[in-house]
């Protein structure tokens, strides 16, 4: 095992599919030259040059266009957006091409594409570039949506998506890209749709996924302290969601908190209420309690968007309510 960040994971699975299938290329704002805006392709274009490492316009429409229009020639397209904020300009083309192609063409075509950037918050940058997408992109047929949390899943979960036949949207984070976690030496993927369980417990069941499962993990600990434990399951897949996994875990603890980054009306968090309460009723304690953002835009100033976002201490007042403590 070698210690690497975050971007050094992205850039490696990159690099690693490029080198194995001459198919795969990767195209966006800054990528190139500037080695990208969070240098999560540092050093690829020296290594593949200008036709395989793509510079593009502030244009997110047109070149998510080109990308998908090039799946149905044979290219294996990289699409980063700086931010998934701007994924917006170029969404009907997401939505409307990437998603659709397979079952319009009758499976003629297939649409092996990776969409890939941060989403959610990343400190005072306003409402228009802290905004989270996972169960926008998650809602739509066609699409697979992907939120690792880690260096060793990133990497592992990016290069599994880059071999994928059908349309991939994978989700960072601006302020994990500096992250570091141990990856394996050498050759390994990581399965779409799995989630993991990182931290087995009996009393209660905490779903998450993302940056913000870093709360749950500090909660977690403050809460072992007190007695109580807590199994975390990163979900990693979005869609297609590990519904087994979730169910296994709250029979087992019958309890089960939520924590997402997102509004809180009809987010991955409301759906996995759904699941529950139709698949494991009989087993809950207690009533299912979510931890999302407030229902606003994310405000600028610090003092505000500390109380904005979700916390430690959200995790611990939602655990020892379904606790009854």
């Amino acid at each position: 095992m070698k210690t690497i960040q975050f971007r050094e994971a992205i850039c490696e699975a990159m690099s690693e599919e490029m080198r194995r299938d001459e198919s795969v290329y990767l195209m966006g704002e800054e990528v190139a030259e500037y080695n990208g805006a969070y240098k999560a392709s540092k050093g690829m274009l020296d290594e593949f040059g200008a036709k395989r490492v793509i510079d593009t316009p502030i244009a997110e429409l047109g070149f998510a266009g080109i990308a998908i229009g090039s799946t149905m020639t044979g290219n294996r397209p990289i699409v980063e957006y700086m931010t998934f904020n701007f994924s917006l300009v170029g969404i009907d083309q997401i939505i409307n091409n990437a998603a659709k192609i397979r079952q319009m063409s009758g499976g003629q075509f297939k649409c092996p594409i990776v969409f890939r950037g941060p989403t959610a918050s990343a400190g005072q940058l306003g409402a228009t570039h802290s905004q989270a997408f996972e169960n926008w992109f998650a809602n739509t047929p066609g699409l697979k949506v992907i939120v690792p949390s880690n260096p060793y899943d990133a990497k592992g979960l990016l290069k599994a998506a880059i071999r994928d036949d059908d349309p991939v949207i994978f989700m960072e984070s601006e302020q994990m890209y500096g992250d570091k976690g141990e990856v394996p030496e050498g050759e390994y993927t990581v399965p779409i749709g799995v989630a993991e369980i990182k931290r087995e417990g009996t009393d209660v069941t905490i779903v998450s996924f993302g940056k913000i499962i870093k709360e749950a993990y500090k909660a977690a600990d403050e809460l072992a302290k007190e007695g109580i434990s807590c199994e975390i399951i990163d979900l990693r897949t979005v869609r297609p969601l590990d519904r087994a996994a979730i169910v296994k875990s709250v029979k087992k603890t019958n309890r089960l908190v939520i924590l997402e980054e997102a509004w809180p009306f009809g987010n991955v968090a409301t759906e996995i209420t759904y699941l529950v309460q139709s698949e494991a009723f009989d087993y809950l304690d207690a009533p299912v309690i979510k931890i999302n953002t407030a229902d606003t835009p994310a405000p600028y100033s610090p003092v505000l968007l500390a109380e904005w976002l979700p916390n430690s201490d959200s995790v611990i007042k939602a655990v020892k309510k379904v606790m009854y403590k």
